[in-house]
């Protein structure tokens, strides 16, 4: 598997340097189609050394494409170095980080193609289900932006709030109604687990489920893939604008989609988390357009 490491450095710096570390740059082989020996496809990643990522490669390059994965070490760099055309596609994020990556930079990479949405759920020490859960309790979501929008969205989901105007993916604290059955607190999203004990329930991110004991399958209730307003949280194969309709491109998301190793391997990884998603590309860019529409209102 050939896999390139980019660390920090790499997109803090300039742009000359990035582009020495990462070789030549995804147009540096614009004679040659993409695909090529002289023009493999730049795939930026986080995490290659997930074993489904060269079972991966070894799909698409049998269709006849070759393939370059670029691993990135932090979340920030894979946009960047798509924007600066580094890559030709990445796959690490949902729609509301590309939305979040999007209005602050000013650029305008699209999604083509979905892999999986991993649910947010709501967990309690106390009780069954969201039933018992009495009026008046306190329940606990995550304080950072993302993550408590879409905490708020699974609590409304489940009855136990409501939010003004229906709630969208940059509710707040204050837009929970007086109306809501429960009270919410926001804490750091490493500590919503540790408050158990202490409140009713908490919504809690996939990463800390399994040092506290806790599995998906313990939630009271999830955040549903196929509600609409959950789609902003799908992962995504992005790439720039101009490049939305290159057929080599949107192979590579069919061959993700269809390939079952590939996909056992996504799962294994996840923790059996994951549930996969082919939702067509004109529905996931009309879903970016509209949260990208919210935050520049609200900024």
């Amino acid at each position: 598997m050939t896999t390139r490491r980019i660390r920090p450095l790499a997109i803090a710096g300039t742009l000359g340097l990035a582009v020495a570390l990462v070789g030549c740059s995804a147009s540096g082989g614009a004679d040659a189609a993409l695909g090529s020996e002289e023009n493999p496809v730049q795939l930026g990643v986080v995490g290659a050394s997930d074993p489904y990522w060269a079972v991966y490669e070894e799909a698409v390059e049998a269709e006849g494409i070759q393939l370059e994965i670029v691993d990135f070490t932090e979340y920030t760099q894979p946009n960047p170095a798509l924007s600066e055309g580094e890559l030709d596609v990445n796959q690490f994020q949902h729609i509301q980080y590309l939305a979040d990556y999007n209005v602050s930079s000013g650029e305008d990479l699209q999604p083509i193609g979905a892999t999986a949405i991993y649910p947010l759920g709501l967990y309690s020490d106390k009780y069954a289900s969201v039933e018992e859960i009495q009026d008046g309790e306190t329940v606990v979501v995550p304080n950072d932006t993302v993550n408590q929008a879409r905490g708020l969205l699974v609590l409304q989901s489940a009855g136990l709030i409501e939010l003004a105007d229906g709630g969208s993916p940059v509710s707040t604290l204050e837009d929970v109604l007086p109306s809501s059955r429960v009270q919410v607190e926001a804490v750091d999203a490493a500590l919503t687990v540790n408050s158990l004990p202490d409140v009713a329930a908490a919504v809690v991110n996939n990463d800390f489920l399994g040092p506290a004991g806790l599995t998906a399958q313990d939630a009271l209730v999830a955040d549903d893939p196929s509600d609409e307003a959950a789609l902003p949280y799908v992962n995504i194969f992005a790439t720039r604008a101009e490049d939305a309709d290159d057929e080599v491109l949107l192979q590579l998301v069919e061959i993700f989609q269809g390939n079952q190793e590939v996909l056992d391997g996504l799962q294994e990884v996840s923790g059996g988390t994951a549930v996969f998603a082919t939702t067509p590309a004109g529905d996931l860019q009309a879903s970016l357009a509209e949260v990208q529409e919210t935050l520049q209102a609200q900024g």
